[in-house]
């Protein structure tokens, strides 16, 4: 299942994309990574996505990731005693804990977090910011406000809060039971919704203890004020900008995408871009140029991968998003200006013998024309070191860790297998040319630039660089 671009594809499974046979399309097609959208679909129907998936990748001999992603504190309204309701610009309109259906004049919020972190002149956003209130007067039990924006609401609209972070914890009730039905069937990677501060990855990471990487969802504007400290105590980032969007300026959107990701590039993490991607695809067999515009900007801008969520889960035209996907990616990378920009947005290496060798391997690879990276690894971070170099040529990650070989399908421009690990020096060579061949990745003659660490089989021990013929 050899790729021909660097930038991987995330596919979200849902109704339209829940059969043996729409997987293996999918896969074939380009998807990389399986999202399991842990908002939506039953225990019974998150497992046997995982068993399909897990089938699939005994066929093909290739590890496939599975991404679950945790709903988070939805923030929404109560109930309205007539159904949906037409506010006015100007209307008063009070909020409260009161769980008795809303009237004209007041609706239930059943979230006394909002309560408390509420300041005169702020706004609620409801339904996506269709609708905006602004807040005039509150208390530790209601909230008085102005509509600013008209609009119609209805039944359990969801609600945010610009620039305010929430004294609530990211992980829900709903959470914490889901999270157990996830790690039991053995995902690969955890995404953590509204994640505002470091602390929310930091509680995760104690629930997971190893059995997963954790994944930051950036959709919260106050967790961009946290931004390093966030990245670097998470394994991997989402650029969530839908919900990023809603409490943002559409404009200040853009430019924070790009900051996101070069932090990211900075700490060797992978990053998703997500959201509306593709969003006509749902109804449309053919995005906008507008769409497939933005997919190949966050390709240019350097995100490990790009995601489909509503395209894939429960449009008409799942398989055709992937393929177009797949398609712009590969267009976007074939650019000679593609490779320009990632060899401009380079860093210099860390003062490590591991920085140091991953730099070494790239500019080798370059210079001599190499057909391959090899890197020899058993956590992961050897491989994410040389995926950060962004090298013009694909990374072959060579691990004995299955766990490993899988969660590194996210990360750019690595194609992993499972094998043992080097026993000395001669077999390091044979394994990576033997391995490469049978991956289709290399033929004879070509040349490979291989990385490992001795002793073998030493986790972060990376201070070997190799040169080796095919």
């Amino acid at each position: 299942m050899r790729r021909q671009r660097f930038t991987k594809i995330v596919a979200t499974l849902g109704p339209a994309s829940s059969t043996p046979d729409r997987l293996r399309a999918l896969f074939e097609a380009g998807a990389d990574v399986f999202r399991l959208n842990f908002s939506h679909g039953t225990a019974d129907d998150h497992r046997q996505r995982v068993e399909m998936l897990r089938a699939l990748e005994a066929e093909y001999g290739h590890p496939i990731a599975i991404l679950m992603d945790l709903q988070g504190p939805k923030l929404r309204l109560g109930t309205l005693a007539k159904g949906p309701m037409e506010l006015k610009r100007g209307q008063k309109l009070r909020f409260d804990l009161d769980p008795a259906p809303g009237t004209a004049k007041r609706i239930p919020l059943l979230h006394p977090e909002i309560f408390k972190a509420a300041q005169p002149g702020g706004l609620l956003l409801i339904d996506d910011g269709k609708v905006r209130v602004r807040v005039v007067a509150h208390d530790s039990k209601s909230i008085d406000t102005e509509v600013e924006v008209a609009g119609t609401i209805s039944d359990r609209k969801g609600v945010n809060l610009p620039n305010l972070v929430l004294p609530l914890s990211p992980m829900t009730t709903k959470d914490h039971k889901d999270l157990g039905i996830g790690l039991s069937l053995g995902v690969d990677w955890v995404a953590l919704s509204f994640v505002q501060r470091a602390a929310d990855i930091a509680e995760l990471k104690k629930l997971v203890a190893g059995r997963a990487a954790v994944m930051a969802k950036l959709e919260k504007p106050a967790a961009i004020d946290h931004l390093d400290e966030i990245i670097e105590q998470s394994d991997g980032i989402m650029v969530a900008r839908g919900d990023l969007g809603v409490e943002m300026p559409p404009e200040a959107v853009p430019p924070l995408q790009k900051r996101i990701l070069a932090a990211c590039r900075v700490a060797g993490r992978p990053a998703i871009v997500a959201t509306q991607m593709l969003e006509s695809m749902v109804h449309s067999p053919t995005p906008t140029r507008a769409e497939a515009s933005d997919v190949a900007t966050a390709v240019y801008d350097g995100t490990d991968a790009v995601m489909l969520s509503a395209e894939s889960a429960s449009g008409d035209y799942p398989l055709e998003a992937v393929t177009i996907m797949d398609r712009i990616v590969r267009a976007a990378e074939g650019d000679p200006l593609y490779r320009k920009l990632m060899d401009a947005s380079r860093r210099e290496p860390e003062a490590t013998t591991a920085d140091a060798i991953s730099a070494a391997a790239r500019q080798c690879a370059h210079t001599l024309s190499a057909k391959l990276i090899v890197t020899y690894t058993n956590t992961g971070s050897t491989t994410l070191r040389s995926a950060r170099e962004r090298p013009d040529v694909q990374i072959l990650c060579l691990t004995p860790n299955l766990n490993t070989a899988r969660r590194l399908s996210l990360a750019w421009g690595v194609h992993a297998v499972r094998t043992e690990d080097a026993h000395n020096f001669a077999d390091m060579v044979q394994r990576a040319v033997r391995v490469a061949r049978k991956e289709k990745l290399a033929v004879h003659g070509d040349r490979l630039v291989i990385t490992a660490g001795v002793p073998f089989g030493t986790p972060g021990a990376t201070n070997i660089l190799r040169i080796a013929y095919v």
